[in-house]
């Protein structure tokens, strides 16, 4: 069974990268022998730092990319980069979040375009350009991070909700278009997770969410990552259109 968690030799791009989901995400695919390619919007010296750590660490090849997903031309420029140095990319987690909460009177025009910039279109242009790399191989997998509010719904998460369910449409879409070029597109669909995100909540709002949990716990970023390294990995070869739930049992 490790066997088939063997990720030597695959090149794995992961946005938002930098800490959260992203960061365990990143050490769980270099723990299994990815080569990781880091990427944040975050300073260039935090990058650099995790870089290092991974290389330390897990004794591997590591890159680090600073650009803004939700721009094209810099995500095209990136992607330029991972050819010229890689000629390859096997996995793609696009995982590069904003948060926005507030009630639907009280949502700015600025809050909707950079909340979709990041959440949306960030993950349409990294999906494109990783596409067109893993083609020239016939092989790869795509991992989109949505979130259980864009399966259900929640008071105030109009804008998140609604970034998060374009996510989910663009993964089957996606899934239909790649699948005869041997390249999966799922998408993990996280509940109540302890990030950075959620460290703004009001004790009244934490308890509920957490109530709402079945399994009575908080999810941690490796519980996300542990999907993430399953379906990057050979086990899910077969696996493709897929919306994973990683809520702890939150909608069922």
């Amino acid at each position: 069974m490790e066997s088939n968690f063997n990720l030597n030799g695959k090149i794995a791009l992961i946005t938002g990268s930098a800490g959260g989901i992203g960061w365990a995400t990143a050490k769980t695919l270099a723990r299994y022998g990815a080569s990781v390619i880091l990427n944040d919007i975050k300073s260039k010296e935090i990058l650099e730092e995790r870089k290092q750590e991974i290389k330390r660490d897990f004794n591997c090849e590591a890159d680090a990319l600073q650009f803004d997903v939700g721009d094209f031309e810099a995500v095209q420029n990136a992607y330029n980069e991972i050819f010229k140095k890689y000629k390859r990319l096997d996995i793609l987690v696009n995982n590069a979040g904003s948060l926005f909460d507030n009630l639907v009177g009280m949502i700015r025009k600025k809050d909707i375009e950079q909340t979709f910039s990041t959440n949306t279109n960030g993950v349409i242009y990294n999906l494109q350009s990783a596409a067109r790399l893993m083609e020239r191989n016939k092989s790869g997998s795509i991992i989109n991070i949505a979130s259980i509010v864009g399966r259900v719904g929640n008071e105030g998460q109009v804008v998140y909700g609604g970034s998060k369910a374009a996510v989910i449409g663009i993964t089957l879409s996606a899934a239909r278009e790649l699948a005869s070029k041997n390249i999966r597109v799922n998408a993990i669909a996280p509940g109540f997770i302890n990030t950075d995100l959620i460290k703004f909540l009001s004790p009244t709002i934490f308890n509920q969410r957490l109530n709402a949990v079945k399994m009575k716990r908080i999810g941690q970023p490796e519980d996300v990552a542990n999907a993430v390294l399953f379906l990057a990995s050979d086990l899910s070869s077969y696996i493709t259109g897929q919306i994973l739930g990683v809520d702890g049992g939150m909608i069922m």
